[in-house]
């Protein structure tokens, strides 16, 4: 089961956002890779393309996060967290903090 998924709140652990806590938006499992809101803001220049209706310019966006700097922000202690996997009885696998022992999803 994957510790992290999409729309978790995370935090960024390292780098030059370090403390920035954002909503995860995409996930790139191949890479180790997460695309987090607000984090790890580019500049991007576009040319305008007539056919999709889009403006040129420069484009802020969004630049993929390495896995390992992001922890999950546990929603009942609220403090960036490492995340834990336990079987329910049912068979089902849940996610749970290791701060708070409180169950993530």
């Amino acid at each position: 089961m994957n510790k992290i998924h999409v729309d978790d709140k995370v935090m960024v652990i390292a780098g030059k956002d370090k403390g920035k806590i954002g909503k995860v938006l995409k996930i790139n499992r191949k890479k180790d890779t997460v695309l987090v809101e607000q984090v790890n803001m580019v500049s991007r220049h576009t040319k305008p393309n007539p056919y999709a209706n889009q403006p040129g310019g420069i484009v802020e966006k969004e630049a993929p996060v390495h896995i390992s700097n992001i922890q999950v922000v546990c929603p009942a202690c609220t403090k960036a967290t490492r995340v834990g996997v336990r079987e329910t009885e049912d068979g089902k696998n849940i996610r749970f903090c290791k701060k708070c022992n409180e169950i993530i999803d």
